[in-house]
């Protein structure tokens, strides 16, 4: 299987409306589970990335599949830590490819119950592994860095 490459930012577009108190809201028009709120925009941003991370878990949880992220238009941008970028591709290749945990279990050698926690956001995985599961999948993980 060659590798496919499809190119995907795992930064979403967030909408930060003030709010009658003086808080900032902060929601995803691509995730409309996500939404927090903070005193300032710095600090509203800063907890959406909590917020974004807990919402695609629960897609992960509930075997959706992820919204990508729309065109930010220059409205703010919540991107992923890379770990957690790392699961949701693959996740996302996983449903792409008609693959479940126990079949990719079986190709990597692994048990399902190590599959199930590649994949869940709040499992510290070794990146590596992630990885090689992405790899069997015939996707490559790839990280990029900007200036903020």
């Amino acid at each position: 299987m060659g590798e496919t490459g499809v190119r995907q930012e795992m930064k979403w577009p967030a909408e930060l409306e003030p709010q009658d108190d003086g808080s900032i809201l902060v929601t995803f028009p691509d995730i409309p589970e996500a939404l927090t709120e903070g005193a300032t925009p710095e600090e509203a941003l800063e907890l959406a990335q909590d917020c974004l991370i807990a919402a695609l878990g629960g897609y992960v949880g509930e075997k959706r599949a992820v919204p990508w992220p729309s065109p930010a238009l220059g409205r703010a941008t919540v991107a992923l830590p890379a770990l957690a970028a790392a699961k949701i591709a693959l996740y996302g290749a996983m449903l792409a490819e008609g693959v479940g945990n126990t079949a990719l279990a079986r190709r990597l050698g692994l048990s399902e119950g190590a599959v199930r926690r590649l994949v869940d956001l709040d499992h510290r995985s070794h990146i590596g592994q992630v990885e090689t599961a992405l790899k069997v999948l015939g996707r490559r993980l790839m990280v990029g860095t900007q200036a903020a």
